[in-house]
């Protein structure tokens, strides 16, 4: 089986280590010799000393390695949307099983490589994209096939989970975390695809759309990122004995689905809790099995390299048998409800002036949208007075249009921070 590789960098390079280190085993799982037919690279004359194969095989020429006839498979773990999905579009139409690893192409073009995938008769796998070596997405596609999932929960961004895990363990500012991770190599040396939510967004689309068998894109995802997350936050959130996590929640309720991206408060008696530095963890909800934990390391070149290789043994079976993996299943087209319409709970830190009836005013903003309040806690006086309140549950644009409204108040100085807070009220 002649595979190409599209990418050597820090996954790529493992993907090379493991195919070389476990060349016998995986003749034996597969029933054919994998090798690789060449690898395309932006500088193939770089000198890659560690890797163990013959130079030739590095080629500046993607599409031409693609389009050879003696490729069987081709593996990309470059990213981003072109030319990638140049590249896996000419693999899938020509007949080529695909793996990749390139979470922004499926929650953007998912639909377009699966079609092409259908018309050709090959295979299309990306257990990479999302949450590393944690085996997730083959559960969702094919073990819980026989079952209705409900909601899946997680955490799929290490880089987010380590900062908020730092800041709440030393009561560090977000930036002050940042920086520990761009020194650990967390953190990208720019980090906006994680902080903001970016990276999270991609894989719950992927998630919700194998979850609830519809089609569900980046672009149908609510996103906030974790950068106006504070101190004060994680330390509110201490005293509720909650945590804040950047979450992707995907949820199915009657004929719609939900997929929201960003930070939240959860009990620390919640299952993802307990999840720090850069580990990540899905918790998935289904009808008949129950609730189920998956954990483990959500990035890095061998945990990710992984994931690749047991496509690829998958793949390279079917292309030996003369099979292929079921089709994409998105029979159940579901409408993506926006935002609004969720039911949320929300905590809410205002800045406001030390006066009489002050309270009676915020109060009655809340009672005007409908919105009832759990608690209220007032700390300070004078200019620093701050009032902390957590809401019942509401629909999210009611909670929305109260915070809009407390900006505007006279008594209200700002509105510090609002975040969501999600499972069993502590």
């Amino acid at each position: 089986m002649k595979i190409a590789l599209l990418g050597c960098g820090t996954v790529g390079s493992s993907v090379v280590q493991l195919l070389h280190e476990q060349a016998a085993d995986l003749t034996a799982r597969v029933g054919a010799p994998l090798e690789l037919a060449g690898i395309a690279v932006r500088r193939p004359g770089r000198e890659r000393p560690d890797l163990p194969v013959d130079p030739k095989l590095f080629t500046a020429d993607a599409l031409g390695l693609v389009k050879r006839d003696d490729v069987d498979v081709v593996i990309e773990v470059v990213g981003g949307i072109e030319p990638a999905r140049t590249w896996l579009l000419e693999a899938l139409g020509a007949g080529k099983s695909v793996v990749t690893a390139n979470k922004a192409l499926l929650a953007e073009d998912g639909a377009v490589l699966h079609d092409a995938a259908a018309q050709s008769g090959a295979d299309l796998f990306y257990e990479a994209s999302v949450a590393g070596a944690i085996p997730l997405l083959r559960p969702l596609r094919e073990s819980l096939h026989g079952d209705r999932v409900t909601r899946v929960t997680g955490i799929v961004n290490g880089t987010t989970n380590f900062i908020l895990s730092a800041m709440d363990a030393t009561g560090q500012s977000f930036t002050e975390a940042l920086e520990e991770a761009t020194a650990l190599g967390y953190a990208e040396a720019d980090p906006t695809a994680d902080v903001e939510g970016f990276d999270a967004a991609a894989k719950a689309a992927i998630l919700a759309s194998l979850a609830f068998h519809t089609r569900v894109t980046a672009a149908d995802v609510h996103r906030e990122g974790i950068t106006d997350v504070t101190a004060t936050d994680v330390a509110s959130a201490k005293a509720m004995g909650c945590v804040i996590k950047l979450l992707c929640i995907a949820s199915r309720v009657d004929d719609a689905v939900s997929v929201r991206v960003h930070p939240a408060m959860i009990p620390r008696t919640h299952p993802l809790a307990g999840v720090v530095d850069a580990f990540n963890a899905v918790y998935v909800e289904a009808e008949a099995a129950g609730q189920l934990m998956f954990y483990g390391r959500g990035a890095g070149g061998a945990p990710t390299a992984s994931a690749v290789l047991g496509d690829l043994v998958a793949v390279a079976r079917n292309r030996l048998t003369g099979s292929r993996a079921a089709k994409e299943s998105a029979y159940a087209d579901l409408r993506v409800r926006p935002i609004g319409e969720e039911i949320t709970r929300y905590h809410v830190c205002l800045d406001v002036a030390d006066r009489a009836g002050v309270l009676a005013s915020v109060a009655g903003v809340f009672a005007r949208h409908g919105v009832s309040i759990a608690t209220v806690n007032q700390a300070g006086r004078g200019d620093a007075a701050v009032l902390v309140i957590v809401t019942h549950r509401a629909p999210d644009a009611a909670l929305a249009a109260t915070v809009a409204e407390l900006r505007s108040l006279d008594a209200v100085k700002a509105v510090a921070s609002v975040l969501r807070v999600e499972g069993d009220q502590p």
